[in-house]
């Protein structure tokens, strides 16, 4: 719901902080690496009740995340202004790599929170299971949507490696209640079912949505 608002408020420090790390030796496969290490560790924290610690490689890991796209584009500007404006192509290889090191670090994040939730508060498991079941239900729904979207010429282009269907729950929104979990970690069950709620609520409307799209 709020990503092309975020995405617009955050394009020029993106890019200032790109052209910052526009060195050889920094790729956009590395920085989305690095955003996988960094999701994972604080996974990894989390689990251990180190809330704070947590917190900050989260939010890290989302830094690097956001900044792959932006200097993947920025290189391929300049190589079409080296080749005289022809058209470069993206690398399709990146941005699997992107959605993967996503879905990776979502999903470890919701374990890490229920493992340290449920060590130190006692907060039941369900909560964190009926998230996971949802971001697999909304997860399915988008990638199948990328994949016959793309075959049948009906792709949306909006910057990114797949066609994505914007609903309530997106990746602003994500990183908002992941964060908020590590803030609130004796809140943590309860906030996993609110936002169970609006994942659940966003799935549907890419199905319905999508379904009506393809037809």
């Amino acid at each position: 719901m709020l990503d092309r608002s975020l995405r617009a408020v955050l394009a020029r420090p993106l890019e200032a902080t790109a052209a910052a790390l526009d060195r050889p030796g920094i790729t956009p496969d590395r920085l989305t690496v690095l955003g996988l290490v960094l999701g994972v560790a604080s996974a990894v924290t989390a689990g251990f009740q180190l809330w704070w610690v947590a917190l900050v490689l989260w939010l890290v890991s989302r830094i690097a995340d956001g900044l792959d796209g932006t200097l993947a584009r920025r290189r391929r500007r300049r190589r079409e202004a080296e080749s005289q404006g022809r058209e470069s192509a993206p690398s399709h290889a990146g941005g699997f790599l992107d959605i993967t090191a996503d879905f990776v670090v979502y999903g470890a994040t919701v374990v890490g929170v229920a493992f340290g939730a449920t060590s130190q508060f006692g907060a039941p498991w369900w909560p964190f299971l009926v998230v996971l079941l949802v971001y697999y239900v909304n997860g399915t729904a988008f990638l199948a949507f990328s994949s016959i979207a793309e075959r049948t010429g009906r792709t949306i282009d909006d910057g990114r490696s797949l066609s994505f269907l914007g609903r309530i729950a997106e990746g602003t929104e994500t990183i908002a209640v992941h964060a908020l979990w590590l803030i609130l970690p004796f809140w943590a069950w309860q906030i996993a079912l609110v936002w169970a709620l609006f994942v659940a609520v966003s799935a549907v409307q890419r199905i319905v949505v999508g379904y009506r799209s393809l037809r």
